[in-house]
């Protein structure tokens, strides 16, 4: 896995010479930096993974600068070098939320320990499956490093489709549970009077044709981490008997009496509002509590634009390999077309979306049409030449397909081929558009 740079904070030349070798030697990319405001300057044009700073320095002190970096560039650690006798003010900047302080003097293979569990990987590139080229998405990713070695229970929220069970994935990978198993149960799936034994297994006899004993997800968990996928889709007496295994660290199996004991880590996920749920009466606010030891949220890929691209390039060269189409790349004009576009089924949509192009794409460069989105902004069409109502997305869509299609007479087959759409989706939209108008 790559890196990014650690960034030394240090006045004394001699001291920021010996720390940087240090790190370089250790095969770490290192920036350097003489003071607080050569810092924050620095970080402004080059991405950094970590800070090392002193705390004692002038004209700003580690302190303050790590109150701007907090402000600023919240996903980034800080690790704060300071003197034995100004020990509580680091406890302090701990409590603020620093990664860690090193006590002058200390050994470099303290500096290198810390810098190895604390330094960031490259964001522009694919981490365990997750792409994170959005500062939402580096600081999700952050917190989730943060959360993964301990057996904290998670709760990821988000809308559907934006990569929960992939963070969940993340955050496995990254648990000293790694080495044992993942596994998901998708609460929302499995019919209500079978996700009892799916959860909890059962013992032969247990009901009508359980006629072998079965281990559940929560024993096939033993080791590693259980997923419980939309959680909040689990019928309320079942939520009661979670509960109390969660509790109580064991279970006894449907229509057993032998208790097993359990060593798993519990992530959850819900596209819902969990207090909201809470508050309806549609979910236990103790079993909430239970799960929401540490919360994360996934973003919307709207709310991610960064990770658009990046995100569509990759899922390309994974069905392009598919289609033993290996040389595919996007064209400007479908990289236009995919920031551009609404992503109301967030990853989910955007990966149907390139599974279709690289089926549809006639040569290596994908076009606009092969993505055969159903929202397309032309160049010729802005929103600071539409007034009134037309600002709204949604109208803006509904003008410039009526003009393309009044452009060429009212042929929807050249009006399609135009705005990028199949006749299909046109003629639906169409038949919207007459709905509404009551036509």
């Amino acid at each position: 896995m790559k890196f990014l740079p650690v960034l030394v904070v240090e006045d004394d030349a001699d001291l920021r010479e010996a720390i940087v070798d240090t790190l370089a030697l250790a095969g770490f990319a290192v920036l350097e930096a003489a003071d607080g405001h050569a810092a924050l300057a620095l970080m402004q044009t080059e991405p950094v993974g970590l800070v090392v700073s002193d705390a004692q320095m002038a004209p700003m002190d580690g302190y303050t600068l790590f109150a701007k970096l907090a402000e600023s560039y919240p996903g980034v650690p800080f690790i704060l070098m300071t003197a034995y006798g100004v020990i509580e003010r680091a406890i302090d900047l701990l409590r603020a939320g620093a990664a860690h302080y090193l006590l002058k003097p200390f050994e470099p293979k303290a500096l290198l320990a810390e810098v190895e569990k604390y330094l960031l990987p490259l964001p522009a590139a694919q981490m365990d499956g997750v792409v994170a080229e959005s500062p939402a998405m580096q600081q999700l990713l952050a917190l989730a490093r943060k959360v993964a070695p301990s057996d904290a229970s998670v709760l990821i929220s988000g809308p559907s489709g934006a990569g929960k069970e992939v963070l969940a994935r993340f955050i496995h990978r990254n648990s000293r549970r790694m080495a044992g198993p993942f596994v998901a149960v998708n609460c929302a799936a499995i019919p209500e009077n079978l996700l009892e034994s799916t959860l909890f297994g059962h013992e032969k006899g247990a009901f009508t044709g359980a006629q072998t004993a079965l281990a559940g997800k929560f024993e096939q968990a033993q080791g590693g981490t259980l997923l419980l996928d939309e959680v909040t889709e689990m019928p309320l007496a079942l939520q009661a008997k979670l509960l109390r295994v969660l509790q109580e660290r064991e279970l006894e199996r449907v229509g057993g009496s032998r208790t097993i004991k359990l060593d798993i880590r519990v992530l959850s996920t819900s596209n819902r509002d969990v207090a909201a749920e809470v508050a309806a009466g549609h979910f236990r606010e103790d079993l909430y509590f239970r799960l929401n030891v540490f919360p994360l949220r996934v973003p919307a890929l709207a709310e991610r634009s960064e990770d658009i691209l990046p995100l569509a390039r990759m899922l390309l060269v994974k069905y392009g390999d598919a289609c033993s189409r290996q040389s595919l790349m996007l064209s400007r004009e479908a990289e236009r077309h995919l920031t551009a576009y609404g992503w109301e089924g967030n990853i989910r949509e955007l990966e149907n979306v390139m599974q279709r192009a690289a089926i549809l794409a006639a040569a290596p460069e994908v076009s606009a049409a092969d993505l055969m989105l159903d929202t397309v902004f032309p160049t010729a069409v802005t929103l600071s030449s539409v007034a009134g109502d037309d600002t709204d997305m949604k109208a803006l869509e509904r003008r410039h397909i009526l003009e393309t299609l009044s452009q060429f007479g009212g042929v929807r087959k050249l009006a399609a081929q135009k705005l990028g759409m199949s006749e299909r989706t046109l003629r639906y939209k169409l038949q919207r558009y007459r709905e509404e108008s009551g036509q």
